[in-house]
């Protein structure tokens, strides 16, 4: 959930919400989003007492908010009870009120899809399939895309058996990659494009999207010839291979005397197409 996901969601009615830089998270004023869900006319007191109820039955979630420097209608900054995106979803659960009720219509519904996943991967695909559709992509960036799905995949079933862990050591890995092509770092490549939680690589060009994918394969390639142990070993196969890359943009550029990596994110590059 973003900051225009959570608008929509609340029928449109202000939620305060807080991007975190660091964690890479959204967090929500959780007493705002009490008011609309209850439309209590002391929000605040009713989200203390459900914080006690929750409390007392070993809620795990409550015990995990922390509390955020938000402007209350005073115009004055006062910590605010916040949640994640994960944590906002659990509280919805249990508050008893007829407006929280499409919320959990819809949390099980997407668990519902989730299970028909699980079951059917192909499921997955044609749903990925309709979203990029919606959202305005072109069919000839959807089949890229998809591709790249699979060449990441063969990338990190080698980083798999390189013993690399998912999570942190996935994270630097992709970090040397990246920054080894486009002399960025990840976060920094999202920076450029302003993007908070959306996936770098649905945010790409063409062109972009080519080169990223010239490098993952280069280094799967690598990785099969010098077989990589390690957090080290690996990161040396994932710059050879964002070099690899790095050579093509440049020779590209020299080409056509234009910058390949764009600042442009795919809600501009759609709306570009549009005006055209």
């Amino acid at each position: 959930m973003n900051k225009d996901t959570a608008i929509k969601l609340f029928e449109e009615q202000k939620v305060r919400v807080e991007w975190n830089e660091a964690e890479e998270k959204w967090y929500f004023s959780i007493v705002d989003v009490v008011a609309i869900l209850t439309q209590s006319v002391d929000p605040t007191a009713y989200w203390r007492k459900l914080k006690q109820r929750l409390k007392e039955e070993g809620n795990e979630t409550v015990t995990n908010c922390h509390a955020l420097k938000m402007m209350a209608p005073d115009n004055k900054m006062r910590l605010t009870d916040v949640a994640d995106t994960e944590q906002l979803l659990r509280l919805i659960q249990s508050v008893p009120s007829p407006k929280a009720e499409p919320f959990k219509m819809w949390l099980a519904k997407v668990g519902r899809e989730r299970i028909d996943e699980i079951e059917d991967p192909e499921i997955t695909i044609n749903r990925a399939l309709e979203t990029y559709l919606k959202k305005g992509y072109s069919s000839a960036w959807i089949n890229q895309r998809l591709k790249s799905i699979e060449i990441r995949k063969g990338l990190t079933d080698e980083w798999d058996r390189g013993g690399i862990q998912k999570g942190l050591e996935y994270a630097i890995l992709t970090d040397e990659l990246t920054k080894a092509w486009s002399g960025m770092t990840t976060k920094e490549y999202k920076k450029l494009k302003d993007l908070k939680k959306e996936n770098l690589r649905d945010n790409m060009t063409n062109l972009e999207l080519v080169l990223n994918m010239l490098a993952e394969v280069s280094a799967t390639e690598i990785s099969k010839t010098q077989n990589p142990k390690g957090l080290s070993q690996n990161a040396k196969v994932a710059r050879a291979g964002g070099e690899v890359a790095k050579k093509a943009r440049k020779e590209l550029e020299d080409k056509t005397g234009k910058k390949v990596i764009t600042n442009k994110n795919a809600k501009q590059l759609h709306q570009q197409i549009e005006n055209l």
